[in-house]
């Protein structure tokens, strides 16, 4: 059940129309996850500072269990999700972070209990 929690000094009117439903596709892609569990949420026009220059940037972080607990599987996923992110926000590279969160199913609920028990 991945989590995505996407910031971005970019005005709402830059981004994509249907940007968070684009961001859900390609994570259940590039996480090999089922779409229907991934959850995202897109936040714009915030106050931002990437490598100590307040031009248009984004962050995104990538919270799941048990495809982003290694450095070889976040390279990968980091490059998937790199090209994603400046083909459709049109930022560089280098105006664009990730941070990966490795979750156990204990630390997820839903329905009443935690994702151990479902």
């Amino acid at each position: 059940m991945p989590f995505l929690d996407f910031d971005t000094s970019l005005p709402q009117q830059s981004i994509p129309e249907d940007f968070a439903g684009k961001l859900c596709s390609a994570a259940a892609s590039i996480l090999g996850k089922p779409k229907e569990r991934v959850n995202a949420t897109v936040r714009s026009g915030l106050s931002m500072v990437v490598g100590g220059s307040s031009a248009p940037c984004a962050q995104l972080i990538i919270s799941s269990i048990g495809v982003v607990g290694t450095a070889e599987q976040n390279k990968e996923h980091s490059a998937k999700f790199f090209d994603f992110l400046t083909e459709e926000l049109n930022l560089g590279q280098d105006r664009v972070l990730l941070r990966f969160h490795p979750l156990e199913p204990w630390q997820i609920g839903k329905n009443g209990t935690v994702m151990t028990f479902l």
